[in-house]
């Protein structure tokens, strides 16, 4: 009797050790290389030849709900900024959220970047299906944060930014098939954080994330996983420049 009841305690135990690995594994830091590129003009499409460098990278879903989108996304970098491209599947554009609005409260994806680990301060850039985006600084103290707009957002400072929308035309309400965003992002919009512009083998944090409101209930998307938050800069991925 002894023996059956170690045994079932030994199981339980190893069920339970098995459990904790396996949330600590999906719970880990993501770490991505980030290729280096040639200078291009983005189109919104993300079909210029320069992209074939850099492989796809899924975004998975907080919420596990049936006929979930794909999400995903590409990253570069070259001598003069950072590339991005995002790609969607989607049925409908579920927002009407005009330039440096509360764009999250539509369909968005997002880019955080946080060039300098030492400082829990990082930027943040959205956009969405009509092509407007919202630019900010985050200062997060004791995850107390707060965008801050860029100033002289113009010329060498401005994010360069296009849309494709597939299977419809951009404007809310709209019956899709999927949606892209490719975006350069100038390092004279990072100023003045440092590790910018970044050198080969250098380290950022950073995540990538989608929401989407076609459903009752949102649903978030992220490359490295958060909790409730996509503010949570402490499990935001690593970023390693070839």
């Amino acid at each position: 009797m002894i023996n059956i009841l170690l045994l079932i305690i030994s199981f339980l135990t190893l069920t339970e050790f098995t459990a904790d690995l396996k949330e600590n594994l999906t719970n880990e830091k993501k770490v991505l290389t980030v290729k280096k590129c040639n200078d291009f003009s983005i189109t919104g499409r993300g079909d210029n030849s320069e992209w074939d460098k850099a492989q796809w990278v899924e975004m998975k879903a907080r919420e596990q709900v049936p006929g979930l989108y794909r999400s995903r996304f590409k990253i570069m970098y070259s001598g003069k900024g950072i590339y991005v491209l995002f790609d969607g599947e989607d049925q409908k554009i579920s927002t009407d959220m005009g330039d440096f609005s509360n764009v999250w409260e539509g369909d968005v994806f997002e880019v955080f970047l946080r060039p300098d680990m030492r400082y829990p301060l990082y930027f943040e850039y959205e956009i969405n299906p009509l092509n407007s985006e919202l630019v900010l600084l985050i200062p997060n103290i004791d995850h107390k944060f707060l965008g801050w707009l860029p100033w002289h957002y113009e010329g060498d400072r401005k994010v360069k930014k296009a849309v494709y929308v597939e299977g419809g035309k951009a404007e809310t309400g709209a019956k899709i098939k999927g949606w892209r965003a490719e975006l350069f992002f100038p390092y004279e919009i990072l100023t003045p954080l440092a590790n910018v512009p970044p050198e080969s083998g250098m380290k950022w944090e950073g995540n990538f994330y989608r929401m989407d409101y076609d459903r009752k209930e949102t649903i978030h998307w992220s490359w490295s996983p958060v909790n409730v938050s996509f503010h949570e800069y402490e499990k935001f991925g690593t970023l390693i420049f070839e």
